[in-house]
């Protein structure tokens, strides 16, 4: 199995951690990512508080526990490499369908690409323990 595979058909919660400038971190609960043809991995994020700490610092990590497992996922090691607003790329990956009002009063919505610096399972640094690879 590899990465998009993985994401595409495992249940679970992630939680994407971002930190601004001075160092204050923040977390935020974020939908299992986009993995692209190149091994990117994508998000789309709105104008908030994870957004803004991405700007400022392009490293960030995502935490991935598959159906509320505790010891079962994976961690990733994230750098920013580029970002996107254009409007229908962003709609063909959007999983949750608002209607455009909802869609307008959420804010704008932008599309965050990271390189995939480091994959660790859950818990340990066992690589054996990765789900793909």
């Amino acid at each position: 199995m590899n990465m998009k595979e993985y994401f595409e058909n495992t249940t679970g919660r992630g939680v994407l951690a971002t930190a601004a400038n001075d160092g204050t971190v923040d977390t935020a609960i974020y939908s299992a990512p986009h993995v692209l043809e190149d091994g990117v991995v994508a998000f789309i994020m709105r104008d908030r508080l994870s957004h803004r700490n991405v700007q400022e610092n392009p490293h960030a990590n995502f935490l991935f526990s598959e159906g509320g497992s505790t010891s079962h996922g994976v961690r990733l090691f994230l750098k920013k490499i580029k970002e996107e607003t254009d409007a229908a790329t962003i709609k063909s990956l959007m999983r949750r369908h608002l209607t455009p009002e909802e869609d307008q009063a959420r804010g704008p919505t932008f599309l965050v690409s990271f390189a995939v610096e480091k994959v660790l399972p859950i818990i340990g640094d066992d690589p054996a323990k990765i789900p793909f690879c």
